[in-house]
């Protein structure tokens, strides 16, 4: 193997929350190394923002981190220090003027990640940060993290470690969570993970084939407890979307999911519409006049309640509390985020391994869980903001 490679500090993975460690270690005038397996940097940021880079939300941090599913309490002091108003400042500094939308997601105005990302990185190499790609992180050996290279096998000893290195869905973007095994060996503690902001399988009849990509708007959406008004789009595979992300943690622990077809009207009311003289109309026909049915919105109640199509009164009370069967959800690597990784009890305040001092996590390694819609950008920002400043501090105090 080469020689060791010697640096203040290092950073493994260039990811939003990586890069944004990297950028607090070298503010505090740290030499620092940033490390990724991918050809280049922020590539599931880049992903992200292909149609649209929602960076965060316009709230005050309170009722932001309150929207968080897992990790909301340790997720509050950092989203204290860097929370949507300072994520929008944070992009303004790099030149790029945000907007906010009418649901209050905030977006630069490019919309795209790709004009953020390059102003970053340029702003990283001119603070003297070096930015190596294709090296993948092997683990650790002695005081070393050792690396694959085109080179060949690289280590590298640095003062201060962080450890940004993703999740566990997109893998071919370069969250894979195959790190876990590596620090899984060394006793870090960690939860399995699991699919977030995830599409769910459905059993579909052939009958439903025609139908496949259309989206299904004004629903409520119930499941665990909890009801929300959204959309989703049917798939060959089965429903995914808005809608059915949001519900993703009581989806996810099996709960069933019911829809709402017609918000905003009594089953009563639906029942008594459906009851009117309608001839030789046919019963989708009939739908659209009477309610402003969608065709897929027919087919979700010929598919999920046959056994009403005869009776408008059963149809009215099928269509307020329609049980659409789930059968699991999509595979982990087909999901938008991931819950799950390194436990909070494993981590200080300043994100450092207790059981590894001067190793630091960050992003969504870390077991936190969020919806989309800026959520976790904001939330890997966050984490390596809190990293990288506590990592900093490390090294000034050694």
């Amino acid at each position: 193997m080469n020689q060791d490679e010697q640096t203040d500090a290092l950073v493994i993975g260039a990811g939003p929350a990586g890069l944004m460690a990297a950028e607090r270690l070298a503010a505090a005038g740290n030499r620092v190394l940033i490390v990724d397996a991918k050809p280049s940097a922020g590539r599931k940021f880049l992903m992200a923002g292909k149609s649209g880079l929602n960076l965060t939300m316009d709230m005050e941090p309170e009722p932001f981190t309150a929207r968080y599913w897992r990790g909301a309490d340790r997720m509050a002091p950092l989203i204290g220090a860097f929370g949507p108003a300072r994520v929008q400042d944070w992009a303004r500094d790099l030149g790029q003027e945000v907007f906010t939308g009418t649901s209050g997601r905030v977006f630069p105005r490019a919309m795209k990640a790709s004009p953020l990302l390059r102003a970053w990185l340029g702003r990283l190499s001119a603070s003297r940060v070096t930015l190596r790609t294709r090296w993948l992180w092997t683990g650790r050996d002695g005081a070393a993290e050792t690396f694959e290279t085109p080179g060949g096998p690289r280590r590298v000893a640095a003062r201060a470690t962080v450890l940004a290195l993703g999740g566990a869905s997109w893998a071919r973007l370069g969250s894979d969570g195959a790190w876990a095994d590596a620090l899984a060996a060394d006793g870090v503690p960690l939860a399995p993970f699991a699919p977030s902001n995830v599409g769910f399988r459905v059993n579909w009849s052939p009958a439903m084939a025609k139908h496949f990509g259309a989206p299904v708007k004004s629903v409520t959406l119930s499941a665990g407890g909890r009801s929300l008004p959204g959309e989703f789009v049917l798939s060959a595979h089965g429903v995914e979307g808005g809608g059915i992300y949001a519900l993703t943690p009581e989806l996810r622990n099996s709960a069933a999911l019911t829809l709402d077809l017609a918000p905003g009207r009594s089953a009563e009311d639906v029942g008594n519409r459906l009851k009117r003289p309608r001839g030789k109309t046919s019963l989708s026909n009939h739908l659209r006049k009477t309610l402003g049915f969608s065709p897929v919105k027919t087919a979700l109640l010929r598919e999920c309640a046959p056994d009403a199509l005869g009776d408008p009164s059963a149809i009215g009370r099928a269509l307020k509390t329609l049980a659409l069967p789930l059968a699991g959800p999509r595979p982990i690597d087909e999901a938008i985020s991931t819950a799950g990784g390194v436990v909070w009890d494993a981590l200080d305040d300043g994100l450092m391994l207790k059981s590894r001092p001067g190793t630091f996590c960050a992003g969504e390694m870390i077991d936190w869980d969020a919806p989309t819609g800026g959520w976790l950008i904001t939330g890997c920002l966050a984490t390596g903001l809190r990293a990288g400043d506590a990592a900093a501090a490390w090294l000034s105090s050694a």
